[in-house]
């Protein structure tokens, strides 16, 4: 019954799937497929971030055009994959209350978007986050830069909105990829007298060696998914190309 009602809709309003292409879902079975949480304990720069997905392939694909392709349609399986990240990260938690914070997007990317994505994704969770975070300068396009240069880059970008002394936290961002962005998040919430408790991302980007670096700290490089590296949240503002 629900195919048979997907498929009378896409009669009106033809779509294709975000993943694959395909006609007359907004995301396939098989894509759906792909999309399924699986958590796993990622480390960067010192901090532990329980992921949801890798970012790769078709994740690649639906993250890019929900973010960037204005695909609020292809929310639903990625609010469960962040759902997921979440609830590993604060299972066997300390009892207490712990708020949600996430990392704040640009305003040029929530005046082309109209709607931040992760909090979006939250809500659908029934996850209320809470804006204990701001960006207090302007930042360079990280697209291309090392784990060092995007670290320079992201390193003083992030503020609290006020005294957080006492007040506990699960970060959550997007995309983790070499840590620089959750890196200043948390300097900022223990700058303000808070407590990060866990971090929690929808995918995380596999990393690779770069031999043109090797032998040097700044060692690490994205992996480009299909669609490449998206995103204009926090303070990681790259380009996204789909395709």
């Amino acid at each position: 019954m629900r195919g048979a009602l997907l498929d009378a809709v896409a009669l009106v309003l033809p779509v294709s799937c975000a993943g694959c292409g395909a006609p007359d879902r907004s995301v396939c079975l098989r894509c759906i497929h792909a999309l399924r949480p699986t958590p796993r304990l990622v480390r960067r720069l010192g901090l532990a971030a329980w992921a949801g997905l890798e970012y790769s392939g078709v994740v690649a694909s639906v993250i890019g055009a929900y973010k960037d392709g204005a695909r609020t349609d292809a929310a639903g399986p990625l609010a469960a994959a962040l759902g997921a990240a979440v609830a590993s990260a604060v299972a066997g938690l300390p009892a207490g209350s712990v708020a949600v914070c996430t990392v704040p997007s640009t305003r040029a990317a929530m005046r082309s978007r109209g709607y931040a994505p992760v909090d979006a994704l939250l809500s659908r969770c029934g996850i209320r986050p809470t804006h204990a975070l701001r960006l207090v300068r302007a930042h360079a396009d990280q697209a291309g830069l090392g784990a060092e240069a995007r670290r320079a880059n992201a390193e003083g970008a992030l503020e609290a909105r006020g005294n957080l002394a006492g007040r506990r936290f699960v970060l959550v961002d997007d995309v983790l990829t070499t840590g620089s962005t959750l890196a200043e998040a948390c300097r900022a919430v223990t700058a303000a007298g808070g407590s990060v408790e866990a971090v929690a991302v929808l995918a995380e980007t596999p990393l690779r060696r770069s031999g043109r670096l090797a032998g040097t700290r700044e060692t690490y490089s994205d992996i480009r998914g299909q669609g490449d590296y998206g995103g204009r949240t926090g303070v990681v503002d790259p380009p996204f190309r789909p395709g």
